[in-house]
């Protein structure tokens, strides 16, 4: 691993040297994961607030009901995006918040909030980039069936166009959905995500609609739109490489590559579902619920595809884990040759698409030092790792066009509770104080001098 005490100024050179002109430097959010204010100004449940009410769904037992409390904290949490230098800011907008019960006309309420932290993060010269989806599906739309039911993908582009009518004055960068793999497949195959369901068909039913409600989404702001908006969706890129060059080994990982890349990335790009996929999944008795039409819907036009990576997976037919090297303090993979082989991938496969890497970040045991000080050394030299990855994609030709580092501030961790910290800021739970950690001011400093 790169020493991070030593490497700004060669990091930023190389940064300087390969990245295109105008390349973002920002951080990423979720709503659920760090607004709180679950009952505040109208807003209703989602499915992870139903989800978290479950006994034993999540691990601590916690919920995001004040999380980070960013809902009344939020003018101090743009204070931090302005210390980091960061000039774009992906944030999620809560459905429940916008459109309560998924239906209906906007809660004025909740969009005033998503207004004043438009204007807010404006006022500081940081560029707003709206996800309408992060997986907090108003539960009333889980209870008529979910994402599985073809019904959700027209409901989510009427949110979509609603959120899009009142914000898009100011927001020129929107992502529709984030992760559809997580959510098909954490969400309704293992269960392990909200809504816990465990039914691999309604999974795979799930990954189509969510696909057609991107489509649907993206053609109703393109129609609405008067200047220029850029539209995308972010994908979670896990790429698979066979634990050995035997036969059984190189099946499972184009298994796992088809179900993992390829089912999203070809009808995005090319109006198609995988024949090898769409054969893996006859043999196990699903069909994908495909009508006339859907297929050029997904495959409408993108202006930017987000890539969220985080490792690149070894796999192996008899299941185990074959990876052997250094990991997060979450056991995931560090991996950051990988994150420069899948960007050189995506330039061969799908050229000329602009991508924005919309999430990167890493989970480590922070300890807060006697004198308030996080000196998170790990997290540190995995961000200056993978930024060096970008700048050798970027040198090599790669259209990437922004890395984003996830996460602002530790916050909920979805299945995991508070366990896990992801943040450049430390987070208090009990005071809800933000300290900044090592990482964050090493971001910090090298945003600033690749500028220079």
């Amino acid at each position: 691993m790169t020493d991070p005490l030593h490497s700004v100024p060669d990091l930023a050179s190389q940064l300087s040297a390969a990245v295109p002109a105008g390349f973002r430097f920002g951080v990423a959010t979720s709503a659920y994961q760090i607004e709180g204010a679950a009952d505040a100004d109208g807003r209703t449940a989602s499915i992870w607030d139903t989800f978290a009410a479950t006994g034993g769904a999540i691990a601590d037992g916690s919920t995001g009901a004040v999380a980070c409390d960013h809902y009344h904290r939020m003018p101090q949490d743009v204070g931090l995006l302005a210390d980091l230098g960061v000039d774009t800011y992906r944030f999620s907008l809560a459905w429940p918040r916008i459109q309560p019960g998924g239906s209906g006309p906007p809660n004025p309420a909740g969009l005033g909030f998503y207004d004043r932290l438009t204007d807010q993060l404006l006022t500081r010269g940081i560029d707003p980039w709206i996800t309408l989806y992060h997986w907090d599906l108003p539960q009333e739309l889980e209870d008529a069936g979910g994402w599985p039911e073809r019904d959700t993908a027209y409901r989510f582009a009427d949110y979509a166009a609603m959120a899009f009518d009142h914000l898009g004055d100011r927001v020129h960068n929107w992502t529709t959905v984030n992760e559809p793999w997580c959510i098909a497949t954490y969400g309704y195959a293992t269960g392990i995500h909200a809504p816990g369901r465990t039914d691999f068909s309604a999974a795979m039913h799930a990954v189509h609609h969510l696909l057609l409600g991107h489509g649907l989404a993206t053609s109703r702001m393109r129609e609405a739109s008067t200047v220029a908006h850029r539209f995308g969706l972010t994908l979670n890129l896990t790429p698979a490489v066979p634990a050995s060059d035997q036969a059984v080994d190189l099946d499972v990982a184009r298994r796992t590559d088809g179900l993992g890349i390829r089912m999203y990335t070809e009808p995005l790009f090319h109006a198609r579902y995988p024949d090898d996929v769409l054969a893996d999944l006859a043999a196990r008795n699903v069909v994908l619920p495909v009508r006339d039409g859907d297929l050029a819907a997904i495959a409408a036009p993108l202006d930017v595809l987000g890539v969220n990576y985080y490792f690149t997976e070894t796999v192996a037919a008899s299941g185990r884990d074959a990876y052997q090297g250094p990991r997060t303090g979450m056991g995931w993979p560090i991996t950051p040759s990988g994150l420069t082989d899948l960007l050189l991938r995506l330039r061969d496969e799908y050229p000329g698409v602009p991508i924005v890497l919309t999430e990167n970040g890493a989970a480590f045991g922070d300890v807060v030092e006697p004198d308030g000080t996080i000196r998170d050394d790990q997290r540190t030299a995995f961000l200056a790792d993978h930024l060096h990855a970008v700048a050798r994609a970027c040198a090599q030709g790669a259209n990437l066009q922004g890395y984003f580092a996830w996460t602002l501030m530790d916050n909920f961790e979805w299945g995991h509770g508070y366990g896990p910290r992801f943040g450049l800021y430390h987070v208090d739970y009990h005071s809800l104080q933000r300290t900044p950690k090592q990482s964050a001011l090493f971001y910090r400093d090298v945003i600033r001098a690749a500028r220079r």
